[in-house]
């Protein structure tokens, strides 16, 4: 879980691990690099044909491992007679979040971002927890708004700061916390090429050398300052995200699948919000070259990503988000609706059920879920059986129960999300 949860979550016993994949050899493993040099070229020149050929031959490689992630999956059960959240609890699920969000604001204008532990992803997300929080409670309505123009405020300093349109990444050295550390090994390729003064402006990363990395949080602070901009009709926070989607639009796309998804994901709401087409266009691209062709289509895994790393329940969900988010702007009769869609279909067929066995990764899973429910009405028949609606009900059993032991088992936005759901299916007094 990320710094927002209160707790560890290590309060159910029981927790059921999957197997671990075989071992894959090192020849195997000499020709999947060899392979992914020669798809980051299929990429740059954006040739389908060569693109899905290269996905298909590591696939062919991984074999059995295919589908299976590089760490194994840890389900965590949880009781089935966690009764919903009554009226009373739903005008407060959110309460304990507020002043525990705003004794860790470490955000500020002016900061030294090579002094700090923390990424602007915290930012994006602590805002769109705060806006949907905000409008289910009128009594922390004004407060909750303050946190997310505040935050909002600080991501586009963060965008003039980098100068290039990027929300970019602090350039903090030997940082603790996985994405820091993933930076720090980047940085210090860098600094061994004698490129370091080519990426670093005012303290912060603006440039991935195509790595893809820098599309992560761009993604979600340009989405979140689309969503501010939304609640408070501030022109500066729309600005703020148009820049940082075109600065995705001209990203070459990466051969780490879920960095693409960020993209698609930013560019597809930049579409929502603008109806401007060529964000569409570049969103429906990076999702058809650069996220579905490392998706398995065949099999007992079939809808998984094969690589082991983005066959993680945690990528698999944030690339689903994505596609949510381009399926739901699609025109009618779009030409590549049917491929989106299926793609999307196929990967909530592959891991939903698994909640029903326990959880493995929850805020993810929520947000792609919360869009997924949302879909316009010509995809619900293709949704029907791929348990969308159990596994939502399983997440925020678990949130619920995490509310009444106070403990926060789910980050501030899945949270706020599924208690705006459940408040959404209340019935009407």
């Amino acid at each position: 879980m990320w710094i927002f949860c209160l707790v560890l979550i290590t309060f159910l016993s029981g927790v059921q691990s999957a197997p671990s994949r075989p071992q894959i050899s090192v020849e195997t493993r000499k020709q999947l690099v060899a392979l992914r040099d020669q798809l980051s070229v299929a990429l740059l020149e954006e040739n389908s044909t060569k693109i899905h050929e290269l996905a298909n031959e590591s696939i062919r490689l991984l074999g059995e491992n295919a589908g299976i992630p590089e760490v194994p999956d840890e389900l965590r059960p949880l009781p089935e007679d966690v009764p919903v959240l009554s009226e009373t609890e739903l005008s407060t699920a959110f309460d304990p979040y507020v002043p525990f969000i705003e004794r860790q604001i470490w955000w500020k204008e002016g900061i030294d971002p090579t002094k700090t532990n923390h990424t602007l992803r915290e930012v994006a997300s602590v805002i769109e927890a705060c806006l949907i929080a905000g409008s289910l409670n009128e009594k922390n309505s004004d407060r909750l708004l303050t946190i997310s123009k505040n935050g909002g405020d600080f991501l586009v300093w963060t965008q003039e700061q980098a100068g290039s349109g990027v929300f970019p990444f602090p350039a903090v050295r030997n940082g603790q916390g996985r994405p820091l550390e993933v930076a720090e090994a980047f940085l210090r390729r860098a600094e061994l090429e004698g490129k370091l003064g080519e990426i670093i402006v005012n303290g912060w990363v603006i440039e991935d050398f195509d790595d893809g990395g820098l599309q992560f949080d761009n993604g979600l602070s340009g989405v979140a300052l689309i969503h501010l901009y939304e609640a408070t009709g501030d022109e500066r926070y729309l600005q703020a995200a148009k820049r940082s989607a075109d600065w995705a639009l001209n990203r070459r796309m990466v051969t780490n699948w879920n960095y693409n998804s960020f993209s698609v994901y930013l560019l597809s709401e930049a579409y929502r919000i603008t109806g401007d087409v060529r964000y569409l266009e570049s969103a429906k691209k990076k999702a058809l070259l650069g996220v579905i062709p490392g998706q398995l289509t065949s099999g007992n895994l079939a809808g998984r990503w094969a690589d082991p790393h983005n066959a993680r329940p945690a990528y698999h969900y944030i690339m689903l988000r994505s596609l949510a988010a381009l399926a739901s702007v699609l025109p009618n009769n779009d030409p590549d609706d049917v491929e989106i869609a299926t793609g999307l279909i196929l990967g909530l067929r592959a891991r939903n059920p698994d909640f029903q066995r326990g959880v493995a990764n929850a805020d993810s899973s929520v947000e792609a879920l919360i869009l997924v429910d949302s879909l316009p009405d010509r995809f619900r028949i293709q949704l029907c059986d791929s348990f969308t609606e159990q596994s939502l009900e399983v997440l925020e059993r678990y949130g619920t129960l995490g509310f009444r032991q106070r403990k926060g088992y789910l980050g501030p936005k899945a949270w706020a999300q599924l208690v705006a759901r459940r408040k959404n299916l209340a019935p009407m007094p």
